[in-house]
């Protein structure tokens, strides 16, 4: 059930900060990006959601909205979203139906124990629903920007 760039995403539905429900289907005429990330507040996710934040405005100038996506609950979100300002909703996925459809549940290691655990990973799909690019193993510094770059490049 995983995803494939080039083809369309299947239809979800999720619940977000500012409690909106995000449905994909309802979304058709603009570009959506999620990039999902390990944890709120923690260091590199907080980076690269500040990042998100910085050219929020140009993601909206390519009609492209953003979701943040992990497993923390609502609260959890709500909190982080207000301390870093995010002008954009995350989405609390607990029962990993989001990360599962998107595969980035991966064994990663953690203070030397292997855990299973979301890897940083984004997705662009298109104003039709077609998954256009995926980015995987995530290095955050210069990320944002090249997603940036591949919203824009987009009909």
């Amino acid at each position: 059930m995983s995803v494939t760039v080039g083809e369309p995403v299947n239809d979800f539905q999720a619940q977000a900060t500012n409690n909106k429900d995000v449905l994909l289907s309802a979304l058709k005429g603009y570009n959506v990006v999620l990039y999902f990330y390990p944890k709120d507040s923690t260091p590199g996710c907080t980076t690269e959601g500040q990042d998100f934040r910085d050219h929020y405005d140009e993601f909206k100038a390519c009609k492209t909205v953003v979701f943040g996506v992990s497993r923390d609950a609502l609260k959890s979100h709500e909190a982080f979203k207000q301390k870093q300002n995010f002008p954009f909703a995350l989405i609390s996925d607990p029962d990993e139906e989001l990360c599962k459809q998107f595969d980035v549940i991966k064994m990663k290691n953690m203070y030397g124990k292997q855990v299973m655990g979301i890897e940083r990973s984004t997705f662009l799909i298109d104003k039709e629903g077609v998954l256009r690019q995926e980015w995987r193993k995530v290095s955050i510094p210069g990320h944002v920007k090249e997603v940036l770059a591949a919203a824009e490049s987009l009909p």
